[in-house]
């Protein structure tokens, strides 16, 4: 089994979203493609369980859950800080999750909008929670939505092209400079 599971991540890294074949991912494993069957039942729930293991908002649902029941000294203002700055830095160094979130925006899969759907239900949690902290004209999922899209698109532009996005290079000091704007975008978030 856990042949399998790294056979994905290396067949996602290096031939992409379309080179997840059963026939693929068994000869980077090196194992029989009969096992993906049998362990897994088919293809897909082999790729969903790779992908659920991998994926930084699902794998922070239980940090998550534990922050909102501790009640942090900032909130959930703390909480949605550490958690985009996270998944940037965690988001830079994942090449297999780079290929998966293009693979995510850029083709319909059952898979990859059955693990969106696990992402909804664990934002749900903490939007509640913010929700009786920020004033009513404040529309923290829209800002959030951006947050995160933005650090999906920076990242991906970073690793797939040579150029600048607004006049900022994507290298380290770029990055510190984006982070330095989501921390000031969530500060004016809850300013009251």
């Amino acid at each position: 089994m856990a042949k399998l599971l790294s056979a994905v991540g290396k067949v996602l890294e290096k031939k992409g979203y379309t080179g997840l074949t059963p026939t693929n991912i068994a000869k980077v494993a090196n194992v029989d493609r009969k096992l993906i069957k049998l362990y897994f039942g088919s293809v897909d729930n082999l790729i969903e369980t790779y992908i659920r293991s991998k994926d930084y908002w699902l794998l922070s649902s239980d940090n998550i859950s534990h922050t909102l029941e501790n009640e942090p000294p900032n909130g959930t203002q703390d909480i949605l800080e550490n958690l985009l700055l996270d998944q940037l830095n965690n988001f830079l160094v994942n090449n297999e999750m780079q290929k998966a979130v293009t693979w995510q925006i850029s083709e319909k899969s059952a898979i990859m909008s059955e693990i969106t759907r696990k992402r909804e239900e664990i934002s749900k949690l903490f939007f509640e929670k913010a929700d009786k902290e920020l004033p009513p004209h404040v529309d923290i999922r829209a800002i959030s939505s951006i947050l995160v899209s933005g650090i999906y698109y920076l990242v991906l532009h970073s690793k797939h092209t040579e150029s600048t996005v607004c006049e900022i290079e994507l290298d380290e000091n770029g990055f510190e400079r984006i982070r330095a704007a989501i921390k000031q975008i969530i500060t004016w978030a809850y300013s009251k």
